[in-house]
């Protein structure tokens, strides 16, 4: 569970040499440095058995990779720019990149032989579109990409039988949105989100009543449905789920029914900025008289407008796919690698592409 967020560092200005040398020469991956065994490691509500690591006696055959990346190139042509959002893509795809190609280049130490293919998808349907049909990924091993739902969706439409692995690396969108057999999601869809944060309710706090604050908006569904079925299957519908529309952050309502010395459960499944900012403000001060605890939406974390004070006094709860133990002697070795590389600190993307380069 997180609480606060932790801010990226800067990047540094070397990363786009990077790409576009990788572009002209092909990304071939060099025997550079000994393998950072095991990859870093990620949990959701519970860790996952660890991937066995790589054998020793890899085939001498070359794989052929091909990453799709919304780099946004034509933007760095002459006289073009670069929009925030364009840069914030691309910014995105040269961090993941650099994640992958370092587990790459690591596993080339065990005798592995890849040949890394970037693709531009220009985060555009029409491209993604196009870039289905292109005969060097088609032919290729392993696809990685596109990273954007709508891309994603029309890239996969065209290669139904693709009969390889094709990996959407960070969209949290539900498998079953892109019906294609090939696909592999990386992601836990925000249904996952929803389980985890029940089945950690059902288990550790164990409440006999537990509150759902909707704004009124029907996209909320998406996270309550899972929610509450998880919890009357769990607890054998032992505990009672209230669910109520909050006007104008009001909760008089609920007041009676509140404990004055148990903890009291509140869910707040919305995203908008409004109704968050009234909300928490009332059970601010509602947690004066009573026990408050909150779990709020995953998206929370990126929000910079909710105040971590707030956030702390109501004990909230926030779910998250992933979380690195920088204790781990295995995860300074990957970061000291990094650092030599490229000068500068991993962010999330590039700790995501290493771990998903070292896995598949």
């Amino acid at each position: 569970m997180t609480l606060v967020r932790s801010h990226r560092p800067q990047l540094s200005g070397n990363k786009w040499l990077i790409v576009f040398l990788a572009l002209i020469v092909g990304a071939c991956s060099p025997k550079l440095r000994p393998a950072p065994q095991p990859s870093v490691k990620t949990t959701t509500e519970k860790p996952t058995p660890e991937a066995k690591q790589p054998v020793t006696n890899v085939s001498a055959k070359t794989s052929v990779i091909s990453l799709i990346l919304p780099l946004g190139l034509d933007h760095a042509a002459f006289k073009q720019t670069y929009s925030a959002a364009d840069l914030k893509k691309a910014n995105m795809s040269v961090e993941y990149y650099q994640g992958f190609k370092l587990a790459l280049d690591s596993l080339t130490s065990i005798g592995a032989n890849y040949k890394l293919q970037i693709f531009d998808s220009k985060d555009d349907v029409a491209q993604a579109h196009s870039l289905a049909f292109n005969p060097q990924i088609r032919n290729g091993d392993l696809i990685v990409g596109p990273i954007f739902p709508e891309d994603v969706k029309i890239f996969t439409s065209v290669l139904i039988n693709a009969n390889k692995p094709i990996v959407s690396p960070l969209s949290p969108a539900s498998p079953a949105t892109f019906n294609n057999p090939n696909l592999v999601t990386m992601t836990p869809p925000l249904e996952y989100h929803a389980k985890g944060a029940a089945t950690y309710i059902t288990n550790r706090i164990k409440p006999k009543k537990l509150f759902i604050l909707n704004s009124g908006f029907s996209d909320e569904k998406l996270y309550t449905t899972p929610f509450k079925r998880t919890v009357d299957s769990l607890s054998n519908r032992k505990i009672q789920v209230v669910s109520t529309t909050i006007v104008r952050g009001n909760l008089t309502p609920l007041i009676p029914q509140l404990s004055a010395t148990d903890e009291n459960i509140f869910v707040v499944p919305s995203t908008k900025q409004a109704f968050l900012l009234v909300i928490l403000h009332s059970l601010d001060t509602l947690s004066k008289k009573y026990p408050v605890t909150v779990f709020g939406h995953p998206n929370w974390e990126k929000f910079t407008f909710l105040k971590a004070a707030q956030l702390q006094r109501l004990k909230t709860h926030i779910t998250s796919t992933d979380n690195v133990n920088y204790k781990s002697g295995q995860t300074n070795m990957f970061l000291r690698s990094y650092r030599r590389a490229y000068h500068t600190e991993p962010t999330d993307f590039a700790i995501k592409g290493f771990d998903q380069g070292m896995y598949f």
